[in-house]
């Protein structure tokens, strides 16, 4: 199949990220995953040697890439780091609701059945969420906070974030995304010396 194009490759990544964001990595098949994609299975061997797991890691790093660019869009347009995580939960709610609370964090599920049986996929969801991470650690040191004190926060907004993504798939309901909104508000108005840092 010398003469596959490059775009088979990407059609490929983007119905795994759809599919794992959807159902999970357990879930999903290969025989699904050809048919989302629209190729022939011998096409995803081709690009993918290593099968189903190369497949479900890429489409993790793509996923990851994708809501960094998004998280790093929304955070620099907010005046501070209140209103960025408002206006986060917002877009993520919309969304989820959009998608009849189908479609929550393309990462977690995947990390969660994955993490203890295959390397590939436990760093492709690692690296996602220390991208994401890194992203809120600069914005909040951009409010004022110490270095670590920011780190610190960031893990505390994307755990409350990524559980409150959880419970409100699970509850068809937007109702978790809000309170943890309105609360990650008011504790991030807090002046940086309040908080200090977990040894």
């Amino acid at each position: 199949m010398a003469g596959e194009p490059p775009q088979t490759r990407d059609r490929f990544i983007a119905a795994t990220a759809e599919l794992l964001q959807r159902q999970g990595y357990a879930a999903t098949g290969l025989a699904e995953i050809t048919a989302a994609a629209g190729a022939p299975r011998g096409s995803l061997y081709f690009h993918f040697p290593d099968g189903k797991e190369q497949l479900g890691a890429e489409a993790l790093t793509r996923s990851g890439d994708r809501v960094a660019r998004a998280l790093d869009a929304s955070l620099e347009s907010a005046p501070d780091a209140p209103a960025a995580v408002r206006a986060l939960v917002g877009a993520l709610s919309a969304r989820l609701q959009a998608s009849g609370y189908e479609l929550g964090c393309p990462v977690a599920t995947a990390a969660l059945e994955q993490t203890a049986t295959s390397t590939r996929v436990r760093e492709a969801a690692q690296h996602a969420f220390a991208h994401w991470l890194e992203i809120l650690r600069v914005r909040l040191q951009a409010d004022g906070r110490e270095a670590a004190i920011a780190q610190e926060q960031a893990v505390f907004v994307l755990s409350a974030v990524e559980g409150a993504l959880l419970r409100a798939r699970a509850a068809r309901s937007t109702r978790p995304l809000r309170v943890v909104s309105q609360q990650l508000a008011a504790y991030l108005s807090e002046p940086p010396g309040h908080f200090t840092r977990i040894e």
